[in-house]
């Protein structure tokens, strides 16, 4: 089947979107789409995919799918992993390739989003692979940040990995 560019993409990410993994490997297998098409929105499947479905996200990286892809605020897939708790979801992406220190336009990494949000598990896993020392545009670190929500148990956390990477 021969799609247009701009039906395949918006084909691809409704799939994507919907979970649907079976319709997202028919998609770049038997029609041949690019996993990075973008839909009519300018957002390519791991944009929009259901966050959680492993599934998916490992049938469009493993198709291709650049995992540091950043939308028109600069936001990556490790940005809403991050933002939404799924860890699962982050991992598989990191194992990929995502970077977790491309900051978005506002200068926050996944860390900073996941913080905010109150994702222990995720920002735990961020810890050692971020670059704690990075500012936000306000000049806010993860720590900085943490201390701001008062949750005290992050900031415990995010001194003893400041500590670890010093020594």
């Amino acid at each position: 089947m021969v799609l247009s560019e701009n039906d395949a993409g918006k084909r691809l990410t409704s799939a994507a979107a919907k979970g649907d993994v079976a319709d997202v490997r028919r998609m770049l297998e038997e029609c041949r789409v690019h996993p990075d098409t973008i839909n009519e929105f300018g957002k390519t499947a791991l944009q929009v995919m259901m966050m959680g479905n492993n599934n998916v996200a490992c049938l469009l990286l493993e198709n291709g799918a650049d995992p540091n892809i950043q939308d028109n605020f600069g936001i990556t897939p490790a940005h809403d992993a991050a933002r939404t708790g799924f860890l699962d979801t982050l991992h598989v992406l990191v194992d990929y390739g995502a970077s977790v220190n491309i900051p978005d336009k506002s200068g926050a990494l996944p860390i900073h989003i996941a913080i905010r949000e109150g994702y222990r598990d995720v920002v735990e896993y961020l810890a050692p692979r971020s670059n704690l020392g990075h500012q936000d545009t306000r000049g806010d670190t993860a720590l900085d940040i943490a201390m701001a929500t008062c949750t005290p148990d992050i900031v415990e956390l995010l001194k003893r990995q400041l500590e670890s990477t010093l020594a």
